[in-house]
């Protein structure tokens, strides 16, 4: 029996024959594994830019004064006329989320005092939050705040924030007379 020290020329042809088969193969599957990996990077970044824009809507409604006001009619918009969370180390922040008509773009405007439609002196920071938005309610009754937010295509994302309470009315102090009036005493000693 003679011994074998290397592969026949038909055993090499073979490997390559099989190498040639698998390898295509192998890299369509690795191409699929990259581009599932892209998509999936994707949609957590999404996921993270909508838990952020979240979070950072509770903390402004429940760190409010519990003045709010909501316009539904055109653009839809939260304003909160007081709140402790500001991103911009204001000692009192008005903060107004806005729904833009032109690209259905969730914006946060922060700033002192303003009014919208701002004034041409007014300065604020305006923080685009999300994209694509198709649905931004918000309902508030008896201490309690109920959002609704979804964007194109994504499930709607829902919250309620309670114990948010308007400020308390100071009463009214009576209005002082010009001229007291007189006591039923003093009538008779002036007549």
């Amino acid at each position: 029996m003679a011994k074998r020290n290397a592969f026949t020329l038909m055993e090499v042809l073979v490997s390559i024959a099989l190498l040639g088969i698998i390898l295509p193969a192998l890299y369509s599957s690795v191409l699929l594994l990259r581009d599932s990996n892209q998509h999936l990077f994707h949609y957590l970044q999404k996921a993270k830019t909508i838990g952020k824009a979240t979070e950072l809507l509770y903390l402004d409604i429940l760190s409010s004064d519990g003045n709010l006001t909501i316009t539904k009619e055109g653009v839809s918009r939260l304003c909160l006329e007081e709140t402790r969370n500001t991103l911009y180390g204001l000692p009192r922040a008005k903060v107004c989320w806005v729904v833009t008509k032109e690209r259905d773009q969730l914006v946060r405007v922060e700033g002192g005092v303003y009014h919208l439609p701002l004034k041409s002196e007014e300065s604020v920071a305006v923080d685009p939050v999300m994209t694509g938005i198709e649905l931004f309610d918000v309902y508030y009754q008896k201490g309690k705040v109920l959002v609704i937010l979804q964007s194109r295509g994504k499930e709607a994302i829902t919250f309620l924030v309670q114990g948010i309470h308007p400020p308390k009315k100071k009463p009214k102090k009576p209005k002082k007379l010009k001229k007291p009036l007189p006591l039923l005493g003093d009538q008779n000693k002036s007549n």
